[in-house]
């Protein structure tokens, strides 16, 4: 009986520890024709925490998250959300999924046409069959949530460029998903505007316990925002660890990143490669 309560325990302890995972991505290959963007990429990102994954422009950074949401398929590997891997799921089993997700595109990628209000409702009146004045309650708590009251009948042409990052924000969380995702959300507004960015992201993690993926070169926002970081380098994940322990590293290619340091390992095989193509 006592060798049977273990085995319980010890089982029961396995599956809170899977539970723990909110995304799984194994072995993750993804090439462009001839270029390999994604090299057996695996990294693991806990329920209500924020992951945050660095890397240089074009590392295929923005890349990994379209896979985390379903828009690109991997060629091999296999991507996990809340449990279930998403690569060979139907449209609309897929689609289930991506009601879980939320996702901040960089620049904000908010419609022209339509005003702030109807922004923020749209997944909400493409994808629910919520009433008028439901969508609206939730559009104007969203809004609030990122700071922002009595601007819904704003049009995005009206909005500075951190507002138009908030009402984007807004968008995501206005499904109330389990998880965000934010393509370079400080890339393209000034040093104040992007701290009032990291210090937003931090207040909703915090406030609504959701699972956040960042991908940034911003190593300011990187360190703000992140419970744990990623280094994607040449298709693969280099290191991982705390905010403390990234700073710390002895990895040279990684500290050369996040020092912004002109002569290193990584500016010495970039001469080779395109040396040798000169």
């Amino acid at each position: 009986m006592r060798e049977k309560a273990i085995t319980q325990i010890i089982f029961a302890a396995k599956i809170s520890v899977i539970s723990d995972i909110m995304i799984e991505i194994i072995g993750v290959h993804k090439s462009f024709s001839s270029h390999k963007v994604l090299d057996g990429v695996g990294l693991k990102i806990e329920k209500g925490k924020t992951k945050v994954i660095i890397g240089r422009s074009g590392c295929g950074k923005s890349v990994l998250l379209k896979h985390i949401v379903g828009l690109i398929r991997p060629d091999t590997g296999v991507i996990k959300v809340d449990g279930v891997a998403i690569g060979k799921l139907k449209e609309k089993e897929l689609n289930k999924v991506r009601m879980k997700i939320g996702m901040v595109f960089q620049g904000g990628a908010l419609f022209d046409s339509l005003t702030v209000a109807e922004n923020v409702a749209f997944v909400l009146n493409e994808h629910t069959e919520l009433d008028e004045a439901t969508i609206a309650e939730r559009v104007k708590e969203s809004l609030s949530l990122v700071g922002l009251h009595a601007i819904e009948d704003f049009m995005p042409s009206e909005l500075s460029g951190g507002m138009k990052k908030r009402v984007a924000l807004a968008r995501a969380i206005c499904m109330r998903p389990q998880i965000i995702l934010y393509d370079e959300p400080t890339t393209g507004v000034d040093p104040i505007t992007a701290d009032a960015i990291n210090d937003l992201i931090r207040e909703l993690q915090a406030k609504l316990k959701i699972t956040s993926v960042v991908v940034t070169h911003d190593m300011t926002s990187a360190y703000k925002v992140g419970d744990h970081m990623a280094m994607l380098y040449q298709g693969k994940i280099i290191a991982e660890g705390t905010p403390e322990e990234i700073k710390n590293t002895h990895n040279p290619v990684v500290k050369q990143f996040i020092t912004g340091a002109a002569v290193g390992p990584i500016t010495e095989t970039e001469h080779l490669v395109f040396g040798h193509l000169k």
